[in-house]
């Protein structure tokens, strides 16, 4: 998988010494701690460690290179389902501090959606950061997108409104919402979600998911965003973005099995090809071997 070369050749470069050994306690010792360190997380860890054991016990393996493509399965079990399942019409509304990536990401959502015949609506929710709805604009002429804004500092829960409404007048069948991006610890902006959610709920007839935007950068601080945003916005899914930045991919991991959140798309680098739907199966193996 494209864009793991820091994660493999940072922490994880660990395992391959790792599995040069014999299936005993100071290899299991050695995995449990190259985990943490790459953001796995203590829980998630642990139980990867716990049942690697059981199973190379069971299946009578001796040696920790044998035991290798039970951690690539354990692992991607863990990171549960690949790639979103949508049906149509459906609202996507992208949550997510600042920083993280989620213009990029509604753009590349919007070029993806349109290229595979859907008519796009983007709602320009985060009306409070300069320049916000300008940026998404941009994208939106560049994928092809129709999109509604409001006023600088407006309600944001009035333009997603709005954009529900102009998408049933226009015919798009795909409606993209962003929202504001401050510290996930801010309640202000946890009420603002929680009224625009319950827009969406009245307004919108069709499939409603909620996309959380996690940049991988931060490792371990991904999940307490995931917990906070979970409670506030019945998060769907996650996008992982600048794995291509960090040593630490290994955030995806904890975040799927703590909060039982698949990854839907992951984001390796700044080209549109960059960007793909996330296959669990392929990046375990990626990690792993």
């Amino acid at each position: 998988m494209r864009g793991l070369e820091k994660t493999k050749k940072g922490l994880f470069a660990r395992m391959g010494g790792l599995f040069a050994k014999e299936l005993d306690d100071d290899f299991y010792d050695g995995l449990e701690e190259t985990l943490i360190l790459a953001d796995v997380g203590v829980q998630t860890a642990m139980e990867m460690v716990d049942e690697l054991r059981v199973r190379a016990k069971e299946q009578k393996i001796k040696k920790a290179e044998d035991a290798k493509a039970l951690l690539v399965d354990i692992a991607a079990r863990m990171l549960g389902q690949s790639g979103p399942e949508f049906s149509y019409p459906m609202l996507l509304l992208v949550v997510g501090v600042n920083g993280a990536g989620k213009t990029t990401t509604i753009g590349r959502l919007s070029n993806g959606f349109q290229r595979d015949g859907h008519k796009v609506m983007l709602a320009a929710g985060d009306t409070f950061r300069a320049a916000a709805a300008e940026q998404l604009g941009l994208w939106a002429e560049r994928t092809g997108a129709q999109m509604v804004r409001g006023k600088e500092g407006g309600d944001p829960a009035a333009v997603v409104f709005d954009a529900i409404q102009a998408a049933k007048a226009r015919g798009c069948d795909v409606v993209i919402c962003d929202t504001a991006g401050r510290l996930h610890n801010r309640k202000n902006l946890m009420s603002e979600l929680e009224k625009i959610h319950r827009v969406v709920e009245r307004e919108f007839e069709g499939c409603i998911k909620t996309l959380l935007v996690l940049d991988a950068t931060t490792g371990l601080n991904g999940v307490e965003q995931a917990r906070v945003f979970s409670e506030i916005a019945k998060v769907d899914g996650i996008a992982l973005t600048k794995l291509d930045g960090t040593a630490k991919g290994g955030v995806a991991l904890a975040v799927a099995h703590e909060h039982q959140l698949p990854v839907w798309y992951c984001g390796t680098g700044e080209g549109p090809e960059d960007w793909t739907c996330f296959d669990a199966q392929a990046f375990a193996k990626a990690l792993f071997e």
